[in-house]
């Protein structure tokens, strides 16, 4: 059974976090109306972000959806 909290994201550089904001910020969004359009709280949308949090795959095609992007361009190598 895994650990309670959250789950890190693989690239310790924060590519992934800084993919995901700057992604966000071109498609017009801030963090609280990102958070609104996925039914997250903006925390969540902080954590992911700062690479604290890794969502599930469910949550990774919204967010990719909401951004006019695919998973892997934001989740990929």
């Amino acid at each position: 059974m895994a650990p309670p909290g959250p789950v890190r994201s693989a690239e310790p550089d924060g590519a992934i976090g800084t993919r995901i904001k700057e992604a966000r910020k071109a498609a017009g969004f801030t963090q609280q109306s990102m958070a609104a359009e996925v039914q997250v709280s903006r925390q969540t949308v902080i954590a992911m972000e700062s690479g604290d949090y890794a969502p599930s795959v469910h949550l990774a095609i919204k967010v990719a959806r909401a951004l006019g992007t695919t998973v892997e361009a934001l989740w990929g190598p």
